[in-house]
This record gives structure tokens, C-alpha cells and sequence, in this order.
């Protein structure tokens, strides 16, 4: 994709300032790393404090009906409080996963929701043909979201934003920051306690650089973002879940709340009622393995060689010091310790199935 039609964030200018290095990007042009480089950023975030630009995914607000948004994904609305975020999916009518998604419930009227930017347009044209004439969906266009994360995130914010360091993992609210209306989550996609910032369009820049002069804080790119959630085990859209897979086979069914898969009321709740009771023919599990690591598309053979999954994430793990993949697995090696080889460059890769996340999760919960 040429640069020139390429979509830029409002923190665009900033990156390029910060010696990043662009790439394409879902449609954007964003920065893969800075001259800290990926493994620094990673280790730094880890350890430390990274501010990513999610500026790129897709931001709305819905008001109205609320059952008639409820009927396309798993979370149970009604049980979602103020100040409250759930992770949950939107699925098809074959209980596949068109996308995952949050919403949450800040202060004001309606709900707040964060899609993913590569489905952004799809998943909102869906949620307005589905709930016309019962709620409106107004898509946020003119505000930035910036992702604090890492263990020092808290002392970062506890200066610019004290009141926002109450809040425990999930939950969420209405803040100043810097004189600046914002809304804060305390989430985030890395594994590590953080914050999301929703900041007007205007106010971008001037924040992400308040943020960035914290002693604690550097700017983190698209390479360490990847590194960061594969060791989280954290799926990414289009690569470990898909249009293609239900939340069973994605190991994804504690994001389906248990009143909404007793009521079955939810797309394509049959097949996935029945893949719960007769249990998947594959599922996503993860992988630890000696030597060059595997990439999405590499093969997964039994001792025997025969072709039994397939690998949908991987790469080196800084935080462990080696290669680890996340895949779908044929039922019968599926458990944990279970032996298997990766097909990497045509030789066969010893690995063994283990249980995710790769890396402890350190989210915040009081």
C-alpha cells in the first residue's frame, strides 16, 4: 500500500519526531519500532513503563436499546455496572468471531465500545443495521487512545491522574488530565497493569509528550506490542481468531458470560452449546520450542509426522529468553507437556504444548 493513502493518527507527527520507523499498518501508517528497537521497547514495558498509540482502532458510543446490541455479542449487559469493562465478541451467525471488542460503561448516558481497526467499519455498519430504530451508534472519530503499560504505569499516573490509580483492572471513568476531559480504563493488552486513554483529537500530541517526559515512560511500536501480547497469550484478530472459529476453539469461552450461554441467546448458540458438550475437534493452545522460532503458517506434526495443526502466532519471547507460538492443536494432543514438532523451514522443530500465558499476568486488581 503506497504511503500517500496510507490513514495517519492525530500522534502521526510525533512519531515521525521520535525517529520512528512507519510501516503499513490496518490501513494506517504506523510505527513498527523507535531507535530503542523492539527488544529494548519490550523489555522496557516489562519493566518499566511503554505508551503505545491505539489511536487507529475504532471508538463509539451507543445509546438506546441495549438488548438489541446484546444480541450480537457475549457479554450479559445487563449485569455490567458504571465504571465497569467487559472483553467480549462479536460473533456470526455460525458462531464464528467477527471480532473482539470492549465496552464498558463510563459516566454519562450509554455504552463506550473499542473495536479492533482492520474490522472497525464492518463491526460498526453490523451494530447499526442490527440495532436501527431501537439505539444509536455514534462512531468517535475526532479523539486519540493512547495505551499506558507496564509495572510503573501506576506511578506515572499517580502524579498526572491520582483519582484514575483507584480503579482496579477493568474498571473505568470520566478523568482531568493535564486540564483535559479524558476517559481511562485500567486495561490494556500487554499483560501488565496499565491504563487506556480516550483524549480528544486536539489534545494528543501535548499528552502523549506529558506522558513520554516521565522518567518511567517510552514510546513502544507495533513490534513490541506483538511481542508483548503473544507472551500474554493474548489473541490478535485475523491471526489467532477469526470469522472462521467459535470461542470454543479460540479458548476463549470465559469471554462469554454464563448467563448468556445458559439463555443460548447470543449468534450461532446451538453450534456452540454443542461444541461445548461434545468437546472441539481442535482448539487454540500454546507452544514452547528449542531453537528458531515458528511463525504464523509454520506446520504442527506428531512424532510421527502427520500434520495435526497449525501455528497462528510465534515468535522469540524476550521476557523468557525463547521462541514461543500459539496454534490450533487436534483434540487428542491438546493437553499440557504434550510433544510435538513445528515444521520450521522444512526440518522439524521439537516443542511441547504448553499452558498459557507464557508470561504472568500482573493486571491490577486491588
Amino acid at each position: 500500500m503506497m504511503t500517500d493513502t496510507l490513514l495517519k493518527t492525530p500522534l502521526h507527527g510525533l512519531h515521525v519526531e521520535l525517529g520512528g520507523k512507519m510501516v503499513p499498518f490496518a490501513g494506517y501508517d504506523m510505527p513498527v519500532q523507535y531507535p530503542l528497537g523492539i527488544m529494548g521497547e519490550h523489555k522496557h514495558c516489562r519493566t518499566k513503563a511503554g505508551l503505545f498509540d491505539v489511536s487507529h482502532m475504532g471508538q463509539a458510543r451507543y445509546v438506546g436499546d441495549e438488548a438489541a446490541l446484546e444480541a450480537l455479542i457475549t457479554a450479559d449487559l445487563s449485569a455490567l455496572g458504571a465504571g465497569e469493562q467487559k472483553y467480549t465478541l462479536l460473533l456470526n451467525d455460525k458462531g464464528g468471531i467477527r471480532d473482539d471488542l470492549m465496552v464498558s460503561r463510563p459516566a454519562g448516558e450509554g455504552l463506550f465500545l473499542v473495536v479492533n481497526a482492520a474490522t472497525k467499519n464492518e463491526d460498526f455498519a453490523l451494530i447499526e443495521a442490527a440495532t436501527a430504530g431501537k439505539g444509536t451508534l455514534t462512531r468517535i472519530e475526532d479523539r486519540a487512545l493512547l495505551a499506558l503499560q507496564g509495572p510503573e504505569a501506576k506511578d506515572v499516573m499517580a502524579r498526572l491522574c491520582p483519582a484514575a490509580c483507584e480503579m482496579v483492572f477493568m474498571q473505568c471513568g470520566a478523568f482531568e488530565l493535564d486540564g483535559v476531559e479524558v476517559l481511562i480504563s485500567r486495561s490494556g493488552y500487554t499483560g501488565e497493569d496499565g491504563f487506556e486513554i480516550s483524549i480528544p483529537e486536539a489534545d494528543a500530541t501535548r499528552i502523549a509528550k506529558l506522558l513520554l517526559a516521565q522518567d518511567e515512560v517510552e514510546a513502544i511500536g507495533l513490534g513490541a506490542r506483538d511481542s508483548l501480547r503473544l507472551e500474554a497469550g493474548l489473541c490478535l484478530y485475523g491471526h489467532d481468531m477469526d470469522e472462521n472459529c467459535t470461542p470454543v476453539e479460540a479458548s476463549l469461552i470465559w469471554a462469554m458470560a454464563k448467563t448468556r450461554r445458559e439463555r443460548g441467546d447470543f449468534p450461532g448458540a446451538a453450534i456452540i452449546a454443542q461444541q461445548i458438550q461434545d468437546k472441539t475437534c481442535q482448539k487454540r493452545i500454546g507452544l514452547r520450542l528449542e531453537g528458531a522460532p515458528a511463525r504464523e503458517g509454520a506446520e504442527i506434526a506428531d512424532k510421527d509426522g502427520n500434520i495435526i495443526g497449525i501455528v497462528t502466532s510465534g515468535g522469540f519471547a524476550p521476557t523468557i529468553e525463547g521462541p514461543v507460538a500459539m496454534g490450533y492443536i487436534d483434540r487428542a494432543f491438546m493437553a499440557e507437556g504434550t510433544e510435538v514438532d513445528l515444521i520450521v523451514r522444512g526440518r522439524a522443530r521439537a516443542a511441547t504444548v504448553t499452558k498459557m500465558p507464557f508470561v504472568p499476568n500482573n493486571f491490577y486488581r486491588g
